[in-house]
């Protein structure tokens, strides 16, 4: 085998195989012009594979439809097609009766929306190289200019743009756009599993005004998705476009090579293993990359290589923020062979079209399977053999892979979470609708059964005029301007550079305490800055640019009350709940760390706001005649609750579509609405983002995963592999990883080994 050597490491603790399989071609769709048949031929494709015939036809005859087949499988070409015969060969399969009385235009119209502005313009050039020379395709995004923006507005009939320009610029000026509006015939949603959470349930509200103002000017578009594999595939696109029914075509019928996955526990440091993987596999002339979680570690990861390779010439770094030459340069040079090696964030999985690498590296597992199998997916595209090694952290979640490889091999990828009726996300979004026509009870068709009742809410609280049952916007401002597509609630801060007045980024108002309070060290793109005030009020903080000796890491106090319980059922010898709870949080202070040794420096204290957020929680409890056999004090109860707590949170992201940062913890020795021990995980987004909740459905799985990772992890008394949470708001005190084991398998009724 060609990557004998690195499978022979002892380093490597698993390894798949899967073996090559030949594609399986079919004729071309009747419906295709035979110009554009001959179009497609000369650029190198002789026949679609099945699925992208299947894909084509079903988008054709009018099917909402969506394509889950593995990276590099062609699914562009699939949704090309009938995109192609609608708008330049004006034929269409279907006729709405709306589109009937509109018969006149010889030509119809598409939109196609990516994740991010670089996939549209790849996606653009794709396109125009399957079309003719007439074919008018335009990008439309946050960098085009006027004359830009003219001709996609006038004069396009393929349009390639993101969910943030079409919910500020497009739907908001609908009037000016209605030629595009009123032939639309497909709706292109590329990348759909990107959608989920809060960022997706904000897009399926964005859709949903899409296709209630095409409707408007006589148009009934076909939703045309693509997106990675999900077992809820149906269900999930169904949410996402605002549609009764979705055709799943997901059996993949490309070639495809042998493919060897390992996965690697470091023997020296996550980063300098990378980086010896990457140097190695460049000197043999493997092309490879390796996806690193941070722009900062992609840097790292790229010296380190570079520093170790024969040829240093041949690593190169990629991350977000290149400009669009620096991309094509980099693209060219691995499509040449000039590049062997590249270290990047995963600004690559998204953007660049680099297919065929030999091997794919990923330095820390992404979260979730899907991320990390789309990331895997660029090796071997070309047909060829190839490798791939997911190197493990320090890290509950890492580690507990490593150890149960049967979960990365062989489980099913996460289910897709989008909870677009959730009243905060949709009542914003209703505002937006009826400025831009105003809405009735009947919009219910797009919005959904609570249309009503939310209506009537934002028309008492002065959002909305209900006049005679027409619900209008009546103030001066634009509504989208009070949305922010990637959270909930108030828009987000500026961060502004002191002394050039260039803002470096932004935050949420609810992370602001703990990530720009006066004396923050603020970290962007490998540039580092200090903190010098916080103004909520003028949305701001204001940094200066500093290169201090440490790092900053707040302090916080929490308590959690339950709102609500909506379901509850037994576990073991506990009771798992889920609903509704409130969480108080306050940063208190702030601690200086050393940014080599991690010693504390000094503790400064805040003055800062207590906080309130109304989220969605899970969470299970200890019977007291099980205490009081343990005969432990509040203390005990408290460090084993909290150890528990902070390994749960850590493996949650292995049965749920998040990662830890998207949810949090809080435990407590006596919970006043318990009246006992509890411990609860809740989701970090105002109203919810679902991961809690699915964390209830999955409860036995993922409870019993976490004693499995506090037995199994070897360390005396607790570390970053089980209990010690890299954003614990009080720095990983009293925690006891012994008493959390004992604990969770008398819950669990499991015996210890």
């Amino acid at each position: 085998m060609e990557f004998d050597w690195v499978l022979a490491r002892d380093e490597v603790t698993a390894v798949s195989v899967r073996e090559p399989r030949d594609g399986l071609g079919v004729a071309w769709p009747a419906w295709l012009a035979a110009d554009t048949v001959a179009r497609i031929e000369s650029a190198g494709v002789p026949e679609p594979w099945a699925h992208q015939a299947e894909f084509a036809d079903a988008l054709f005859r009018g099917s909402h439809a969506m394509i889950c087949t593995a990276t590099g499988s062609g699914k562009t070409l699939g949704y090309l097609m009938p995109v192609l015969a609608a708008c330049v060969d004006g034929t269409v399969g279907f006729e709405s009766p709306s589109s009937r009385r509109r018969l006149t235009r010889p030509r119809h119209t598409a939109i196609y929306l990516a994740p991010t502005k670089a996939l549209a313009h790849d996606q653009a050039r794709a396109a125009a190289e399957l079309g003719p020379r007439s074919w008018r395709i335009s990008t439309l995004d946050g960098d085009s200019d006027e004359a830009e923006r003219r001709f996609a507005r006038d004069h396009a009939s393929y349009v390639l743009t993101n969910p943030d320009m079409l919910h500020f610029s497009v739907l908001p000026n609908h009037q000016r756009w209605s030629r595009l509006l009123g032939s639309l015939r497909y709706i292109v949603i590329d990348e759909a599993h990107r959608y989920q959470g809060v960022f997706g349930a904000h897009v399926a509200q964005v859709i949903r005004r899409l296709r209630r103002l095409a409707a408007m000017y006589g148009a009934e578009p076909v939703v045309a998705l693509s997106s990675a594999t999900a077992p809820n595939a149906a269900e999930f696109a169904a949410s996402l476009a605002g549609v009764d029914e979705v055709t799943i075509v997901e059996e993949d019928t490309s070639p495809a090579g042998r493919r060897t996955v390992a996965l690697w526990r470091p023997a020296d440091s996550l980063r300098g293993d990378t980086a010896f993987l990457l140097s190695s596999l460049s000197d043999e002339r493997r092309q490879t990359i390796a996806f690193v979680p941070s722009r900062q570690g992609a840097e790292l990861v790229s010296l380190a290589a570079q520093e170790l390779a024969k040829d240093p010439a041949r690593i190169a770094s990629y991350r977000g923020g290149y400009l669009a030459t620096d991309r094509r340069g980099l693209e060219a040079a691995l499509h040449s062979g000039e590049l062997r090696g590249m270290a990047s964030t995963n600004a690559l999985e998204l953007g660049v079209d680099i297919a065929g690498m030999d091997a794919v590296l990923v330095s820390g597992y992404p979260g979730k399977l899907a991320s990390f199998w789309q990331q895997a997916g660029r090796a071997g595209r070309r047909g060829q053999d190839a490798l791939v090694v997911l190197l493990g952290r320090e890290d509950p979640l890492d580690v507990y892979l490593l150890e149960h490889p049967e979960l990365v091999f062989d489980a099913p990828v996460e289910a897709a979470i989008l909870h677009p009726e959730n009243p905060r996300v949709l009542g914003p979004h209703l505002a937006a609708a009826a400025q831009e026509h105003p809405l009735t009870v009947e919009d219910a068709r797009w919005f959904g059964p609570t249309t009503g009742a939310l209506l009537d809410t934002l028309a008492v609280q002065g959002v909305l005029r209900n006049r005679v049952g027409r619900y209008f916007w009546t103030r001066p401002d634009r509504a989208v301007d009070y949305i922010n597509l990637r959270s909930i609630g108030e828009r987000p801060l500026d961060i502004i550079e002191r002394d050039t007045g260039r803002v470096v980024g932004m935050v949420d108002v609810g992370a602001a305490d703990r990530t720009v309070h006066p004396g923050a060290v603020y970290l962007h793109q490998g540039e580092s800055f200090l903190v010098e005030s916080l103004d909520e009020e003028d949305h701001q903080a204001i940094v200066v640019a500093g290169r201090p000796r440490y790092y900053t890491q707040p302090q916080e106090s929490f308590d959690i009350q339950i709102l609500g319980t909506t379901d509850s059922r037994p576990l073991g010898r506990t009771t798992i709940h889920r609903g509704d709870v409130r969480l108080d949080s306050q940063v208190l202070a702030y601690l200086r760390r050393d940014e080599v040794t991690h010693e504390v420096w000094d503790t400064t204290a805040l003055e800062l706001p207590r906080r309130q957020m109304i989220t969605q929680a899970v969470w299970w409890t200890v019977p007291p005649g099980l205490l009081g056999r343990l005969g432990w004090d509040e203390l005990q109860v408290g460090a084993a609750a909290h150890a528990m707590e902070h390994t749960a949170i850590g493996l949650l992201p292995a049965f749920a579509p998040c990662d830890r940062w998207d949810i949090g913890g809080v435990s407590t020795a006596l919970h006043p609405d318990t009246g006992v021990a509890t411990i609860f995980v809740h989701d970090g987004m105002t109203g919810g983002s679902g991961f809690a909740y699915r964390g209830y459905d999955v409860a036995e799985l993922w409870l019993r995963a976490t004693l499995d990772r506090l037995t199994r992890c070897p360390c005396a008394d607790g570390c970053p592999a089980c209990v010690v949470s890299p954003k614990c708001g009080n720095q990983n005190q009293v925690l006891n990883k012994a008493d959390a084991t004992e604990l969770l398998a008398l819950l669990l009724d499991q015996a210890l080994p």
